[in-house]
């Protein structure tokens, strides 16, 4: 091992990560379901730990099956090629993963057309805009086949009678509807609901283990049988096929029964962090979840960046800052943050 490896092996991690709750580690408790996982053959449907997973959250959710994914990616571009074909096409908010950070894997690898509709400040995509973008039939117009929404989007919160609305809308014209459930947990907890009144009115719907919930990776695809079997086929064709993944089903298993109800705690720091922020002066966008976003003035990023790093904290500082509270932070690290920006901001001092 060269010297330079060997020095970065025994750097200290950073204490303080607000880039994103997709960094957590697994917990003491996690990597010992991890380690005892019982586990076969996943591709054969042989791995006991991945189908009690896919068992237990399908039956959470009210659908009728389930499939473990290695990301949330594969599972959102598996689920649109399942229910679109060749030169189909699908709705979706600009600000969407599935749109805007995946890619354009529906469109490269599905050959799917996204036709991408503007988000209102909520998240929420207008029902209006809605019905008007769906194509009529005819042969000059690609078949509108599909509306995808997320929740959270961006850490807001959609609403319940929004999502029953859209999905009626949908329906009524001969839709299906997908959920990037990336967060849903957020905003279960957030709304607090029980898990079915969530994803009421979408025919299928990806949840994420690796963000808030802190499994080191994998999301679970949920819907009809139908769709479910289809769905096996594209993940083995994307390269999804895993064989004995028990160990990461394990993770997520542990997460469900022991990190669903503490994101609370995760909400209430974001909380903690955008009034301490805009106690400083500084804009910030309040948090309804584990997501807030805060205004850097652009003469001050600079400091900003330099003051974080050399007290350890990891944020992605721009003009338009987003930070994520997540299980590997307590509230002593939202007050060291806060000091952290304060050497910057004097609080009560319009930068």
């Amino acid at each position: 091992m060269n010297a330079a490896r060997a020095d970065a092996l025994r750097a200290p991690v950073p204490r303080i990560d607000l880039r994103s709750d997709t960094i957590t580690r697994p917990t003491a408790g996690m990597r010992d379901a991890m380690a005892s996982a019982e586990v076969g053959d996943d591709v054969y449907g042989d791995d006991p730990t991945v189908n009690r997973l896919q068992t237990q959250i399908a039956e959470r959710f009210g659908f009728e099956n389930a499939l473990f994914f290695p990301t949330g990616t594969q599972s959102n571009l598996a689920a649109l090629m399942s229910h679109c074909g060749r030169g189909d096409e699908y709705l979706v908010g600009q600000e969407a993963h599935t749109y805007k950070y995946e890619q354009g894997g529906a469109a490269v690898l599905g050959s799917i057309q996204p036709q991408p509709l503007e988000n209102e400040p909520d998240g929420t995509i207008a029902l209006e805009r809605i019905a008007r973008a769906i194509k009529p039939q005819d042969v000059h117009f690609p078949t509108t086949r599909l509306l995808a929404l997320e929740n959270t989007m961006g850490g807001r919160v959609l609403p319940l009678e929004y999502m029953r609305e859209a999905t009626a809308l949908a329906h009524k014209h001969g839709l299906v509807t997908h959920l990037d459930g990336a967060r849903i947990f957020n905003a279960i907890i957030s709304m607090r609901i029980e898990e079915r009144r969530a994803v009421a009115g979408f025919d299928s719907v990806s949840v994420c283990l690796s963000k808030g919930l802190g499994a080191p990776a994998g999301s679970v695809l949920l819907g009809s049988t139908t769709l479910i079997n289809a769905a096996r086929r594209w993940r083995k064709a994307l390269g999804g096929g895993m064989r004995q993944s028990g160990v990461l089903a394990a993770a997520g298993l542990y997460a469900l029964e022991h990190h669903v109800t503490r994101l609370a705690q995760d909400h209430a720091h974001a909380q903690l962090l955008g009034a301490g922020l805009a106690a400083m002066g500084l804009k910030v966008e309040l948090p309804q979840t584990n997501i807030l976003y805060v205004s850097i003035p652009e003469a001050n990023i600079e400091a900003l960046r330099a003051c974080l790093a050399s007290r350890g904290i990891l944020a992605s500082i721009a003009e338009r800052t987003r930070l994520v509270t997540h299980l590997d932070l307590q509230r002593v690290d939202i007050e060291s943050a806060l000091a952290a920006f304060s050497a910057v901001f004097a609080p009560g001092v319009q930068p």
